[in-house]
């Protein structure tokens, strides 16, 4: 699994945990819907940490609580 898989697939998690959809989490975290689109849709493949920032704001979440998950275990090497 690469990072921007990783991030995709926990801010699906946290959205699922909390209850709300990704359109609700762009409005709470005051991100564009197309940019989250594009992250969710893996238009983009490696998310800025400003834009996860965002989302760990929007969801009261720490930056370390975000990475804390065994998704970001063994992902794949970034440098071939």
């Amino acid at each position: 699994m690469n990072v921007g898989l990783a991030v995709r697939e926990r801010i699906l998690q946290l959205c699922q945990e909390r209850h709300i959809t990704i359109n609700k989490l762009s409005t709470i975290c005051g991100i564009t819907q197309s940019t989250l689109n594009n992250i969710m849709n893996y238009g983009s493949s490696n998310p800025t940490i400003s834009t996860i920032k965002k989302v760990c704001d929007g969801l009261e979440l720490t930056l370390s609580s975000f990475f804390d998950s065994p998704l970001f275990e063994n992902l794949d090497q970034e440098i071939k």
